[in-house]
Order: C-alpha cells, then sequence, then structure tokens
C-alpha cells in the first residue's frame, strides 16, 4: 500500500493548506494523523483541510480528521475543510458529520475571509 500523501503549502503567515491525496483508510489513517501532528506543531492559526483529491474515506480516517478538529480546538486554531468529492461529502452528510466542521468549496474562501 502506498502511504498517505500531502501537499502543503503556506498561502500566509497564519494558514497552512494540506491536500489529501488518495485514500485515508483504516490502512493511511494513522500515518495522516502523524502528518497533521507534525504540521500542527507549527502553530497555525488557520488550518485548511483540503479533501478535494481524496480518493475514499472510512471511518477510520474520519475518526482522524475528528482528531485534527479537536486538536485544533484545544490550541485555539481554526480549521476549515474543503469539501471532497461527493461520496466524501456524501458520508459526511449521512452522518451529519458537515454539521460539525466549517465547510468550504473553494480554499480561497478562506483567505478572503481572513
Amino acid at each position: 500500500m502506498t502511504p498517505i500523501q500531502l501537499t502543503v503549502q503556506r498561502p500566509d503567515e497564519d494558514t497552512v493548506h494540506v491536500t489529501v491525496h488518495g485514500a485515508l483508510d483504516l490502512v493511511r489513517a494513522y500515518d495522516f494523523d502523524d502528518a497533521m501532528r507534525r504540521i500542527e506543531r507549527a502553530s497555525p492559526r488557520r488550518l485548511v483541510l483540503d479533501l478535494r483529491s481524496l480518493d475514499f474515506l472510512d471511518a477510520t480516517g474520519l475518526a482522524r480528521i475528528f482528531a485534527v478538529r479537536r486538536r485544533c480546538r484545544r490550541h485555539g486554531r481554526r480549521l476549515v475543510v474543503v469539501r471532497g468529492p461527493n461520496a466524501v461529502q456524501q458520508l459526511f452528510a449521512t452522518t451529519l458529520i458537515d454539521e460539525q466542521f466549517e465547510l468550504v468549496s473553494d480554499p480561497s474562501e478562506v483567505l478572503a475571509s481572513a
């Protein structure tokens, strides 16, 4: 199995934009969590988690996204999730998780509101 791939950008000094590529599932969820913890150590005020390139998301991957949310809240960070493909969004909507996150369709919406 290939490891989870993340693209990390810093569009400004307060924001880290992380794009998740591939599948976020049982096999890769904890690699994702470890990578996110390393990113979070830089203490960004805003964390944009971009799911547009996510091919698959299962319950374990979803739990790790919730863990990111929990850590962001604990440290006073703003977490914004960029909506993923239809299958990912259906999982969010079916489980009512979409009500738990600040969701946008395009990461530029976050920078425009900064």
